[in-house]
């Protein structure tokens, strides 16, 4: 995901890709790092959805504050 400054810019960059595949690299504590593959569900004024493709379905929801500290890195599918 391009740098972005503010909570505003990057719920408007989750928006306009709703219902497409991204990469997600979240902080998991005690050093661990989570990737994980999935389609960016929903997005709501303070958290977005974010629908896994695992053995088990199911969803993960973050805040936009969580994408500009960088505990939840998104990379969106070309």
């Amino acid at each position: 995901m391009e740098s972005v400054k503010t909570i505003e810019s990057i719920k408007r960059n989750i928006e306009n890709h709703i219902g497409e595949k991204v990469t997600l690299k979240a902080n998991g504590g005690r050093k661990k790092i989570l990737i994980n593959n999935g389609v960016i569900e929903s997005a709501h004024p303070s958290i977005f959805v974010v629908r896994l493709d695992n053995d088990i379905p199911r969803k993960v929801t973050y805040s936009y504050s969580d994408v500009l500290t960088k505990t939840v890195q998104l990379y969106f599918a070309l």
